[in-house]
């Protein structure tokens, strides 16, 4: 189904102490993923996640699922939110095992990200 929340992604200054510190909080359990800056696949009982590192502004992403990524990135447009030129998660290792991505922001600044999960999920 579109739009509920299907990944979020923690961006901290150092994956390594994130890890710790989640998995004592929470109990998640950390793949390591395939990121730059290092970083982990989050395994929740619910949501599924990840960490990166390198992330001056350490801050959560919220992801939205969509099912055609190219048809809510240009609705994003028309509605007057914007799309980052980068094309997160757009290669095919990423694309085939955690889908693809793209951050945004809405019409009146707030970010969040658009999800399309693998054809398998």
């Amino acid at each position: 189904m579109a739009g509920e929340i299907s990944f979020f992604e923690l961006g901290v200054a150092d994956p390594e102490r994130a890890r710790t510190f989640y998995a004592g909080l929470f109990g998640w359990s950390f793949e390591p993923g395939t990121t730059e800056g290092g970083g982990y696949a989050i395994r929740t009982p619910g949501i599924p996640g990840g960490v990166h590192g390198g992330d001056a502004g350490a801050r959560p992403y919220v992801f939205f699922r969509v099912d055609d990524l190219p048809a809510a990135i240009a609705r994003v447009r028309e509605l007057g939110g914007t799309v980052a030129d980068e094309a997160g998660g757009d290669d095919e290792a990423t694309a085939a095992r955690f889908g693809r991505f793209r951050m945004c922001q809405d019409d009146q600044g707030s970010p969040f990200g658009l999800h399309q999960p693998p054809p398998d999920a």
